[in-house]
């Protein structure tokens, strides 16, 4: 019997074979499709080469390509578990023809694989085309040999596939495999074709017009080829199963929950066990692709997926958190050929853990309370839309959750009355912020989140998608639409970009559109949830509702990245050089710097900033793995993680682990830190590590300043070209210009000692040095000593009146083009005269401010030297006029 595995690689392979580059699966979040919650079918990671707007290396290609169908449009959840092919996640197996072959190849290929490789009997296949297609049915008769019976034409768009409105489309061809009258059910296209005997497992699409409105074709100048085979619905054919549930994959599955809960998997809780199987699946490859549960948008569909299996698991009986204990079985059965399940392992069963433990609390209280409020319901009455939102706003049960529960039991949901309570919930949000203080202006993001979904940040997994804008305002206001050269303000549905938040700054880049670009010079964070792309409008018009790619600047966010990683290890370094007295005060993380605050009582000696230095470029070289898991703040505290100052932690968080422990260390990495910045995927991409500067911020706190990468490789070289420089100016080789320069300083110091003592002895010793004028019966020295320190001017003072007896004696510095005041006055003085008056007084003259000191003794300064025998005559005359 051929495996799921054995079939994809049969498939693959066979077409490798045929001339077709193997093409690894996409993301199940589309990076190209801004219409697309997920992706839910093989060509979407094709569809700018269909259209034109990109170009691949290879004109073949075939996938096997995993598909998510669980909201918007293609929406199978409420189908799982009970029917035999419903999936919210599968496998879409498929070949492509970018312009090079068309209906003879693909009919060709198609039909050889399913009766030649496979084996399938002829006899038991059928086609379908498009009703108009008569080339398609003569190709199917030619080359598989079908007779006209079993090439049914169907007349609906069933068979004619678009990509839109417009752009290419085509007509479509399917093979179908009849499982045998035993089974109920007709042909496609019969009265009862909804049956089970007739199932269609390939469809074929000739994308070969191009549609216009209103609904105008035209021929495609390079006709092209789109297949989809889903591996479950093949599988089950060929391993003898009319059940997709009951192939090998999903029924490992069954089993690994049958053992989990201790119920038989074919017994009555057989439609859960099909639950959990299928969500299993749809919520690790979701949460491996970077989707984490959430309130809005993707996270919730997650959430909504993961919360129904876990449901089905209560009902089975579990107490304790049972769902991530699964993932070990999934990763045996598709890791191989999907290794971002085994990278993601952890994440996966440490987000599914978390859900469930919290799930578990609320799926008692709203189950009882549920049971409460339909005990009194008649027949086949409706929950009340206020309950459903008690449920919902007071117990963090679920809408969807409320209507999944009541499904069993034949009821259903008052949904008017339950978007009325959430209307009334809104206005009293309303009237709660408008009080809080903000400002007037920021009245718009409340309104437009109002309206809007909150935005789907990508930006961990990317640094480019497709997105809508959803609002445009210009000076603060919503337009429409925004001219060439407008500053605006920009939001989109879904983003690469990172906006400001945890000392990280916002993201740069580009917004393009059909004939228009928006440059990005900031992104913002608006009320928690909206990211706001700030910049300015560089051709043609922008619009709301228009399809943009958004593009983050690259190199900068790889600079900011590396920023970021490395302040990771470095407040870890200081911890353990320092003590684990220190924390994080706060952070900046740009693309040229970080800057790191501290609490640090002393200032950090050189020696230990070369240790830390030197430790944290060590992790770096290790180029340990950088991961991240989703938990709760008390979880991840509980297990050594750091929350970092200034940041607003919800229900979850992001824990961000890099390095290898140091050896006998009971923590599992050296850096663990909760943390929803962007980071390098190993240490070693952070490049090199050098601290800059160390200064004091505050009583208490000590901020460090560093660069890294080619910030640091710059810095570097720019200390060494300095060096090379003082080395030549001082004629040493630069191996010994620190020693040179040392001496030289040596010398400096004691010349200017010699010269202090000259001046010294000039002002105190020297001709007139005792000399004084009279001023209002008072003896006054007064006197300009130009560029004498300064710091000598009250020793000075103090000799000079020691000299004159009774006396004021009042001294200038001009040195390095300031000016310094002294006044002295001898103690028989003080009660008539009061020095730190007359500093003032001089010091206005100057050009100072204040001064300070006591009635015997005060200075002052100013920044005027050139009015310093001004400032004597203003002493001269305060004597004067005492």
């Amino acid at each position: 019997m051929a495996s799921s595995n054995d079939i994809r690689a049969t498939f693959l392979d066979y077409f490798a074979r045929n001339d077709h580059r193997i093409v690894p699966s996409s993301p199940l979040v589309p990076r190209n499709d801004p219409t697309l919650l997920f992706t839910n079918a093989g060509m979407v990671q094709f569809k700018n080469v269909f259209t034109g707007q990109e170009t691949r290396p290879y004109q073949r290609a075939t996938t096997a390509q995993k598909v998510v169908r669980a909201g918007g449009k293609h929406n199978d959840l409420d189908n799982v578990g009970y029917t035999a092919r419903h999936h919210t996640f599968f496998e879409m197996l498929g070949n492509f023809s970018f312009g090079d072959y068309f209906k003879p190849l693909a009919i060709e290929l198609a039909w050889n694989l399913v009766t030649r490789e496979f084996g399938l009997p002829a006899d038991r296949l059928l086609a379908t085309v498009y009703s108009e297609d008569d080339e398609a049915a003569a190709l199917w008769k030619r080359i598989a040999g079908l007779p006209d019976s079993r090439i049914i034409r169907i007349p609906t768009s069933d068979n004619f596939w678009r990509m839109g409105d417009t752009g290419p489309c085509g007509p479509c061809s399917e093979i179908f495999f009849d499982h045998g009258d035993h089974i109920p059910g007709g042909p496609p296209g019969s009265p009862d074709e909804d049956g089970d005997r007739f199932i269609e497992i390939w469809n074929l699409v000739f994308m070969q017009y191009y549609e216009d409105p209103p609904g105008t074709r035209s021929p495609l100048p390079r006709p092209s080829i789109d297949t989809g085979l889903g591996l479950e619905r093949f599988a089950a054919i060929l391993q003898g199963k009319h059940d997709n549930y009951d192939t090998d994959t999903l029924r490992a599955l069954i089993l690994a929950s049958a053992e989990a809960t201790g119920q038989e998997p074919d017994g009555p809780f057989r439609t859960s066990h099909r639950v959990v199987a299928d969500h299993l699946r749809s919520s690790s490859f979701l949460i491996a692709d970077g989707v984490l549960p959430s309130k809005e948008g993707r996270g919730y569909v997650l959430r909504r997926i993961m919360r129904r299996a876990m449901r089905h698991l209560h009902m089975m009986g579990t107490t304790e958190p049972v769902f991530w204990r699964l993932v070990p079985a999934l990763v045996r059965q598709m890791g191989a050929a999907y290794p971002e399940l085994v990278q993601s392992e952890a994440l996966i069963r440490e987000t599914m853990r978390l859900e469930e433990e919290r799930f578990k609390q609320l799926l008692e209280r709203g189950l009882g309370l549920l049971a409460e409020e339909t005990d009194g319901l008649g027949e086949g009455e409706a929950l009340s839309g206020a309950v459903a939102f008690k449920l919902y706003d007071t117990f963090g049960f679920p809408l969807d959750l409320t209507q999944d529960a009541l499904r069993e039991r034949g009821r259903s949901v008052d949904l008017e009355g339950f978007e009325s309570a959430m209307q009334q919930q809104r206005q009293r949000a309303r009237a709660a912020w408008a009080g809080s203080g903000d400002a007037a202006d920021e009245q718009v993001w409340f309104d437009l989140r109002e309206k809007l979904a909150a935005t789907e940040f990508l930006g961990y997994a990317t640094e480019q998608a497709d997105a809508e804008i959803t609002a445009l305002l210009a000076g603060g206001t919503p337009v429409t639409d925004a001219a060439d050269g407008t500053e605006v303000m920009v939001l989109l549905n879904q983003t690469p970009f990172y906006a400001e938040s945890g000392g990280q700054v916002g993201d740069t880049g580009l917004i393009e559109g059909n004939g228009f670009a928006i440059e990005i010079t900031d992104t913002q964070k608006k009320l928690g949830e909206l990211f706001v792309h700030v910049g300015r409008v560089r051709g043609g018009t922008a619009r709301v509702g228009a399809s943009v790619t958004a593009t983050v600047d690259h190199r900068r966010r790889s600079d900011i990245r590396a920023h970021h990683s490395a302040t990771h290890l470095l407040h870890e370094a200081l911890r353990r050089r320092l003590g684990t007295h220190v924390a994080q005060k706060g952070s900046l993380n740009a693309p040229d710097r970080l800057r790191f605050d501290i609490s640090q009582p002393r200032p950090i000696t050189a020696e230990e900033l070369a240790a830390v230095e030197a430790e944290v470029n060590e992790k770096i070289r290790e180029n340990g793995v950088v991961s991240t898991r989703l938990m709760t703040p008390e979880q991840a505290v509980a297990g050594g993680a750091m929350a970092l100052f200034g940041e607003k932690y919800g229900d979850e968080v992001r824990v961000v682990s890099m390095g290898a422990p140091e050896e006998g260390s009971d923590r599992e990495n050296y850096s663990i830190e909760l943390c929803g910045g962007t980071h390098v995927a190993r240490t070693g991409d952070i490049g090199l590590f050098r601290i800059t500067s160390e200064s004091g911020v505050s009583a208490g706190v000590r901020r460090i300043e560093a660069v890294t990468g080619r910030t640091a490789e710059q810095a570097a070289g720019l200390s060494e070209t300095r060096l090379a420089q003082i080395a030549a100016l001082l004629r040493v080789p630069a191996a010994e210009a620190v020693e040179r320069l040392s001496v030289l300083l040596d010398e400096r110091r004691g010349l200017e000692r010699q010269i202090s003592e000259l001046q010294r002895k000039l002002a105190t010793g020297g001709a007139g040095a005792t000399e004084a004028e009279q001023v209002n019966g008072v003896a006054f020295a007064g006197r300009n000593l130009g560029e004498v320190p300064p710091k000598e001017l009250k020793t000075l003072a103090e000799e000079i009146g020691r000299g004159l007896g009774s006396a004021i004696v009042a001294l200038i510095s001009t040195a390095e083009g300031k000016a310094s005041v002294v006044a002295w006055v001898s103690p028989d003085l003080t009660e008539r005269f009061d020095a730190v008056a007359m500093v003032r007084a001089a010091s206005a003259v100057m050009g100072g401010k204040g001064g300070g000191g006591r009635r015997e003794l005060a200075q002052a300064g100013g920044p005027d030297a050139g009015q310093a025998d001004a400032a004597l005559d203003a002493i001269r005359a305060l004597i004067a006029s005492a």
